[in-house]
């Protein structure tokens, strides 16, 4: 696990939210709970809940993750299988696990791991529930599509129209009756996603952190305006957090991800960084769709072979519009597309298995010859990509090609088991060998296959970002002494100091620095306490308090830290 990549942010929270149940509760991105951080904290309990067990190590951070990537790819097979058998099963574990975008997201730390994980479940109790009618395994949908929300939010409310449009489709009941099933888990829906909640709206302001993302101090308002609608469009979508640090300003000016460039549109997903994190399948599972719902059209109701293309191409369908018109994604967030791609081409594969030889060869030859020539066009506009790849992958593609259309002697009707086996190992070796890149450079979530090596950051360097840090709260708390060893502008500045000790590290304005706490009043309260002196913001801005600290302390030199820290300054507030 040493090779992990960890985002400094949410690692930070997870430490903090492991050194007490209070914090633990209500995600506290601090240690002393001065500020949560700005999502619902579902996602990082499992990673502090084995700190606290544990002790602080990068592995008890990465390993939820890693484990609840394996669970995934498990219930994905028991899904597919409910409904297309097991070779469909097989092949849909096989495409996810081979995604680059899902080796990359299990090596790191943010909440998509566990999303997945939960709809997934979701998707394998519907199945279950289209087969058999029972409310109860419904129900159980809806709790699992409840819990995800707690670890992405409205994201894993994508999913319902999914999920809810196969069980009205193919389930046993007569129409009234799944139209009342549908709504009860519905109910069950909302109830165990607001459950957190509410309680945390209950408990007084004065005993929990401050909400950030927020200037209402309301988990509501974090939730569905700072975490939801704002996401849409190209505005700015921290705008409910209040202006964010000058120096957030500055550094998202010249540093912006690299994804966050791709501008809203109907084919942002189909290429670049989006489309070589996710995008290797997508021809595969089109054919594969559309070759089911033709070859199916006069099936009954209940055709089992096409609930799931309903199912799977609603999901993928619905979370690729979201992708494509969402304002600042990230690259890896396309990962919840990759059970979906691999649950459609497994159909695809059953079809292909099932039907007519000479139709189920065309079939697989289209399908080889589309994904190895759209792979080549992702390909393209990579950086590092091996000059061997591009040339081996297209010896494959023909050679596999006129393997599937060679005739056979068999007199069976189904299309050999061999043959599948050819045209699926054709089909994923671009995407295994981008995986394999992912994991050969250390890479985490927010880096794509063949990206610019300036644009990634991998664990190498985060280690020797978060010893530099360790360092300065040393040098800093040796100086000073204070209970509070430093106060920064922003969370973003304070993550890699309470990463690296899991000291108290004092946020200004929480995730992106406009949130108003702590207040003016309290930093003031504090120097005259002599509970701070160390101050690191910015030497010019327009936040009352940070401008109150550059006029009144006195610059001194920086001591060490991550490079972040380069565009600030250093003050002593003793005396001020």
């Amino acid at each position: 696990m040493n090779g992990a990549a960890l985002e400094e942010f949410y690692g930070a929270a997870a430490r903090s939210m492991s050194t007490s149940w209070h914090d633990f509760f209500f995600g506290a991105f601090d240690p002393a709970a001065t500020v949560s951080i700005d999502k619902l904290p579902g996602a990082l309990w499992p990673q502090a809940l084995l700190m606290r067990i544990a002790g602080f190590h990068v592995w008890a951070i990465v390993l939820p993750q890693a484990i609840e990537g394996v669970i995934a790819i498990l219930v994905l097979y028991r899904a597919v299988r409910r409904l297309a058998g097991p070779l469909a099963a097989i092949v849909a574990a096989l495409a996810l696990a081979a995604s680059p975008v899902t080796i990359a997201l299990n090596r790191g730390n943010v909440a998509d791991s566990l999303l997945i994980m939960l709809i997934v479940l979701a998707a394998d109790a519907t199945t279950s529930a289209l087969l058999s009618g029972r409310l109860r395994t419904l129900l159980l949908a809806g709790v699992w599509v409840g819990l995800a929300f707690q670890a992405k939010m409205m994201v894993a409310w994508l999913v319902l129209p999914a999920l809810a449009g196969a069980y009205l489709i193919a389930a046993p009941p007569r129409l009234r009756l799944r139209v009342g099933h549908v709504a009860l888990a519905g109910l069950v829906t909302v109830a165990v996603s607001l459950s957190w909640m509410t309680v945390v709206t209950l408990v007084p302001a004065h005993d929990r952190p401050y909400v950030d993302g927020t200037q209402n101090n309301s988990v509501f308002s974090q939730t569905f305006q700072y975490n939801g609608f704002a996401r849409f469009g190209s505005g700015n979508v921290f705008a409910g957090a209040g202006h964010p640090a000058e120096f957030l300003v500055r550094l998202s000016e010249t540093n912006a991800a690299p994804a966050h460039k791709v501008k809203p549109s109907w084919h942002r997903l189909l290429g670049g960084l989006f489309g070589r994190d996710d995008g290797w399948l997508l021809p595969a599972a089109l054919i594969s769709a559309l070759a089911v719902l033709f070859a199916r059209r006069r099936a009954g109701r209940r055709d089992p072979l096409r609930a799931l293309v309903a199912l799977w191409g609603v999901w993928l369908l619905v979370l690729a519009a979201f992708f494509s018109a969402a304002g600042h994604p990230n690259s890896y967030y396309v990962a919840a597309l990759s059970p979906a791609t691999g649950a459609v081409c497994g159909a695809g594969a059953a079809l292909a298995h099932r039907a007519q030889r000479q139709m189920a060869r065309l079939l697989l030859a289209a399908t080889v010859i589309c994904c190895v020539s759209y792979g080549i066009v992702l390909l393209h506009g990579g950086v590092g990509v091996p000059a061997w790849l591009t040339p081996v992958a297209l010896v494959l593609s023909v050679l596999g090609t006129a393997a599937l259309l060679a005739r056979s002697g068999a007199i069976t009707r189904r299309l050999p088991i061999g043959r599948l086996i050819v045209a699926s190992a054709c089909i994923l070796v671009l995407p295994a060998v981008a995986s394999a890149t992912i994991v050969a450079h250390e890479l985490g979530p927010f880096a794509a296959p063949y990206e610019a090596a300036s644009a990634t950051v991998s664990a190498a360097s985060e280690q020797r970002s978060r010893a530099a840090a360790a360092q300065a709260v040393e040098e800093l708390s040796s100086t000073y002494e204070t209970p509070v060893v430093l106060v920064t502008d922003s969370s973003i500045l304070a993550a890699p100091y309470i990463l690296a000790t899991g000291r108290e590290i004092l946020p200004i304005g929480g995730y992106q620095g406009g949130a108003p706490s702590p207040t003016l009043a309290d930093l003031r309260r504090r120097i005259a306490a002599q509970e701070v002196r160390a101050f690191l913001v910015p030497e010019l801005g327009s936040d009352p308090r940070t401008a109150w600290i550059t006029k009144h302390c006195k610059p001194v030199e920086a001591h060490g830290g991550p490079p972040s820290a380069t565009a600030t300054a250093l003050y002593d507030c003793a005396g001020a």
